[in-house]
Formats: structure tokens, sequence, C-alpha cells
């Protein structure tokens, strides 16, 4: 019992430890492919999401869906953006905080995965079934509950050579402590193109619904949203250091100017058809 309590014990401080590691160095330093200062653990070097903005995903690649099919990547694109997540569906914790963050994001928006955009969960770990991904696909399908979600939002398994090219595309980095007996690794989300190139990366395990849905307009080049939504592209750009987006004060600067000039366009002119129809009256 004291040795299984032990074990127990080490494994959640390992968790604690991973947990932290993975979400500090992620936004400087990892972002930009910097490799981590050498006063970390050397697995942790390991570790990390480089951007590989506008490089192509290899579609071809194969992987089994919930049901144990096996689908090619290239199934999932074509005519909407897509959300990917890497994770292993075994992870103790920090998988699950980035899934729950991509739920509450997901909730958040007034988009549906299965009409503007889909989702793909896609564990790393060789080892994971289709059994635990039609698993945690029904965990989640209870509390996104919506109406093309089944077809919207899926959870793949793979081989290892399947699995490595895919994290390399993306630049997702991870690696395996056989202390704790855990992946190690740091914790984000991207959104590729429909046309499997990607596109916008985030970081953390809380991502803005605000930019996650900028992002899916600008992947999807215009093909979903408002024009509210190209109104507000024109006025935040993505920032690759941040992994979010920020304010472009010239062009807010430039956008309120023109709409000055309109405004007193639009005054002058009422301003000289009201002149002209009381000179009109008084030459009556």
């Amino acid at each position: 019992m004291k040795c299984h309590a032990r074990g127990l014990l080490f494994a959640f401080r390992s968790s604690i430890f991973y947990l932290l590691s993975s979400l500090l160095p992620v936004p400087a330093a990892i972002a930009q492919g910097v490799t981590p200062s050498s006063a970390q653990p050397e697995i942790l070097q390991q570790v990390g999401i480089d951007q590989r903005l506008n490089e192509p995903v290899p579609l071809e690649l194969v992987f089994r869906n919930e049901a144990g099919r096996a689908v090619e990547l290239q199934e999932y694109f074509g005519h909407k953006p897509v959300v990917l997540s890497l994770v292993y569906y075994e992870c103790p914790m920090l998988c699950n905080l980035v899934l729950n963050g991509v739920l509450k994001a997901l909730r958040a928006l007034s988009f549906d995965a299965g009409d503007e955009f889909t989702v793909l969960t896609v564990s790393f770990d060789p080892r994971e079934t289709p059994a635990l991904a039609a698993q945690k696909k029904q965990t989640y399908m209870q509390e996104y509950r919506r109406e093309k979600a089944e077809q919207g939002w899926h959870f793949l398994t793979g081989d290892s050579a399947a699995i490595r090219r895919l994290t390399e595309a993306v630049g997702f980095r991870y690696a395996f402590d056989p202390a704790s007996r855990q992946f190690v690794h740091a914790s984000g989300i991207m959104v590729i193109t429909p046309e499997g190139r990607m596109s916008r990366y985030f970081y953390g395990v809380e991502y803005s619904p605000r930019d996650l849905r900028l992002a899916l307009v600008e992947a999807s080049a215009g093909r979903i949203g408002s024009p509210v939504d190209q109104v507000l592209l024109y006025c935040y750009h993505y920032d690759p250091v941040t992994g979010k987006y920020g304010m472009a004060i010239m062009n807010i600067i430039r956008l309120a100017g023109a709409a000055t000039v309109l405004v007193l366009g639009s005054f002058m002119v009422v301003m000289f058809r009201r002149d002209r129809r009381a000179k009109l009256e008084d030459r009556g």
C-alpha cells in the first residue's frame, strides 16, 4: 500500500511539473523555435511547438477513426477549415485541459463544427486504440451538444509512422518520460486551411473565441463569417510570437479616418441640398 501511494504521489507531482513546464515556455521562445534554457531538464528541451505557417500537412496519412475505420486525413479537408488538437487520451491532466479549452471556445462560437469548420483531435500515443478515441468522443459530444457534432468533431488514432510525420509537419515536439511513464508535451491547438496548409497557432489551455473565430474566417478566405468579421480582420492582425490577434493601430486609424471623411462628406451633401432647396423656395 505504501509503495502504491508513493507511486501515485510521484505521478501526481510529475504531472504538475510537466503541466507548468509545458505551459510557460511556449508563447515566447518555443513559438519561434528558440531552444529553451539549458537550466531546464533535458527532456523539456525536446518539447515545444514550432510554427510552420503556410506549410502543407501530409493529407495522404492514414489514421483510424473512432469506429476503427482507416481514414486518410484528406477526408476531412477540401471545403472547410480544420481545428487540430494533438493529445493522448489517457493523459492524466494536460490533454484534458487542452480539450476542455477547445470545448469552451467552440461552445462560445456561433459557428458549428460540421457546418462551418471541422475539428480533428489526434492521439500522438501509438499504443492507444479506437475504443479509447470513441470513449473520449462520447464525453465531448455530450458536452458540446451541437446538431452536427458527430460529423464535425473526429477523434483519431494512428501508428508511429503516421503520428511522427503529422507532428513533424505541424511542428509539435514531445517526448516520453520513462520515469513517470507519461508523455511530456506543450499545449496548444492549430487552425489549418481547407487546402491543408498551416494557418494559425494558439497556445496554452484557454483559447479566445474571438481569436478562434477570426482564425477560421481567415483560413477559409472569407467563405464563412460576416462582413463584421472582415472589418475585425482589418483591425486585428495575428501575432505569431504570442499566438494571438492584436489591434492593428494603423489600420484602425485609417478606418477611423475613412469614417470621418464619409461622415463629413454626407453632412456636406445634406447641407448643400438643404441650402439649394431653401434658395429655390425663396425664388418661388
